[in-house]
């Protein structure tokens, strides 16, 4: 007989990401209602991403768990939590210490950036080694116009090429990229530890689909992660910001944790027969 479907650990989360131009506390009410393991909390310009004390009211009330925190990283957020980078860094793990997150989602610098970007990959390694939180640094992707191409992060959009205890692989990325995203997951092994699920369909611009909706090998990572015990966390970061109503909005979050739970259960195959004598 076949073994039971197999379930994996890993949690799956919803990014507050996933509901904007919707607020943060919506993502939790969203996540409550359609049964996510927890939520990402996204540190942008929304006051209630940079409240460790609101966004632990809002985990309390809807009992639903802060997993990871994603530091403000973003254009849009340069001067969120200050605008020195490792200040940033260190109020995100302050906050995920806090609220109980086990992970702190980083991008690598961007290339103006100069000092913070030589200093990156030692000064990540350093502030993983004074914490249990982990520091995931984020697959990124070439800013592309037309027919140019500008590398706008530094030491590299492909962070692979460089030493981190752990990475976060986006998907979405990984599409805008237009690299192959099993080889960039071979490569990070097991320092893989944290998921942004999203697809893509090689655009220049940085797609983030609900799952199964562009050429991204979404359903094989997950099936993947199955296979080998991932205990790490499953991100649902998509664009929504189309839908047309709050009920379209969380129809494709639904979706996305529907294909994600679907796709990280797995059977293992049926033992091997015994020959008789």
């Amino acid at each position: 007989m076949a073994e039971p479907v197999r379930i994996p650990t890993a949690k799956v989360a919803l990014s507050t990401a996933s509901v904007y131009p919707e607020s943060t506390a919506t993502a939790f009410e969203i996540a409550a209602r359609l049964g996510y393991d927890g939520v990402e909390v996204m540190v942008w310009t929304d006051p209630v991403s940079q409240d460790v004390d609101a966004l632990r009211r809002l985990s309390d009330h809807h009992q639903v768990p802060i997993l990871a925190i994603h530091a403000p990283c973003l254009l849009i957020t340069q001067r969120v939590w200050s605008t020195d980078p490792w200040t940033k860094l260190q109020r995100a793990q302050a906050a995920a210490e806090k609220l109980g997150a086990s992970t702190v989602v980083v991008h690598p610098p961007f290339r103006w950036q100069r000092q913070y970007s030589r200093d990156f990959v030692t000064g990540i390694w350093r502030m993983a080694d004074e914490t249990d939180v982990r520091f995931a640094v984020e697959n990124m992707y070439p800013w592309r116009y037309r027919d140019r191409e500008m590398l706008a992060y530094a030491p590299e959009w492909d962070v692979t090429k460089d030493d981190y205890r752990h990475f976060t692989v986006d998907l979405s990325h990984t599409a805008t990229a237009r690299t192959d995203a099993t080889a960039m997951i071979d490569r990070m092994g097991d320092r893989l530890a944290h998921i942004h699920l999203a697809d893509g369909n090689g655009s220049a611009k940085d797609e983030h689909l609900v799952p199964g909706r562009g050429t991204q090998p979404c359903a094989e990572l997950l099936e993947r992660l199955a296979a080998t015990s991932f205990d790490g966390h499953v991100v649902i970061e998509v664009n929504t910001r189309r839908a047309m109503s709050s009920a379209e909005r969380e129809a494709d979050l639904a979706e996305a944790l529907a294909f994600t739970r679907l796709h990280l259960a797995t059977a293992p195959g049926p033992a091997p027969r015994t020959p008789h004598p």
